[in-house]
């Protein structure tokens, strides 16, 4: 049988990076929406949704991903 204390992350790992995807993912997904093109300007790209509510939830998630890999796993 495999020692635990030989794997770098433990379950909990696991799942605070899978929070913190998932948490990314929806922050990318915010920004989207209509795009402006040569003939038609969409002022919607400019709303307060896709130019600082969804870049600060990627920074969320990717700072939580941060936290996931450094944490230390707790000896049992």
């Amino acid at each position: 049988m495999m020692d635990k204390k030989n794997f770098a992350f433990d379950k909990t790992n696991f799942i605070l990076l899978a929070i913190g995807m998932a948490i990314v993912v929806i922050g990318f997904l915010l920004m989207v929406g209509p795009n402006s093109s040569d003939t038609v300007f969409e002022p919607d790209i400019f709303s307060a949704r896709r130019t600082k509510v969804a870049p600060v939830i990627c920074l969320v998630g990717f700072v939580s991903m941060i936290y996931a890999v450094v944490r230390k796993p707790k000896d049992e």
